[in-house]
């Protein structure tokens, strides 16, 4: 088999050196890949989030799995793509990442079907989001919306900390347009499941 493993990261190269342990694994590519990735895969210049010239090599080099590990592809609907073009692909469609890159659609989503969460509201007005930190118990936890690298989520556990991270957030755009809109909720203490 060839394999198509999509992403540079840690992860990325953890998903290689499994892949790469089976037998019927003949040549593993890697886009873009790494130098540290060089003795198991050969990389390919070719971006993560380039998706049509991802599903064009796949298709030239008769891939038969590819392997997504960055959430930036897959909410832009590489696998759709993928699955269009009669392909291959591990990893959730469009619609399906949204529970990684929206934060919004995933608490939404928890509410409508019971899903036990953490309280929360959803703001897209900086001046309302201000003001509804002024009546809450902190610590709070201000995610951006959207994909923020791993890094879109502060906790404050004071006023003052949460003023600044919605402004960080919401105002200077450190996020970008994932900041366009944050959920604040309530601060949960205990072990993480995902």
């Amino acid at each position: 088999m060839r394999i198509l493993v999509v992403g540079q990261g840690g992860r990325e190269h953890a998903l290689c050196y499994a892949i790469a342990k089976s037998k019927k694994v003949k040549e593993i590519f890697v886009s873009p890949g790494n130098p540290g990735m060089d003795e198991i895969a050969r990389r390919v210049d070719i971006n993560a989030e380039n998706i049509a010239g991802l599903a064009d090599f796949a298709l030239n080099k008769n891939i038969d799995i590819t392997v997504v590990g960055p959430e930036t592809p897959l909410a832009l609907g590489i696998s759709d793509e993928f699955n269009k073009r009669g392909l291959n692909v591990i990893g959730p469609v469009k619609e399906g990442a949204l529970l990684e890159s929206s934060k919004v659609f995933a608490k939404n989503l928890m509410r409508k079907y019971s899903v036990p969460t953490a309280f929360y509201e959803v703001f897209d007005d900086y001046r309302k989001a201000l003001e509804f930190i002024e009546v809450q118990k902190f610590p709070v936890v201000i995610k951006a919306e959207g994909l923020a690298q791993g890094k879109g989520v502060v906790i404050a556990r004071d006023k003052r900390e949460a003023r600044e991270a919605l402004e960080d957030i919401m105002v200077k755009k450190v996020f970008g347009s994932s900041g366009e809109r944050v959920v604040i909720e309530e601060f949960l203490e205990g072990r993480e499941v995902t």
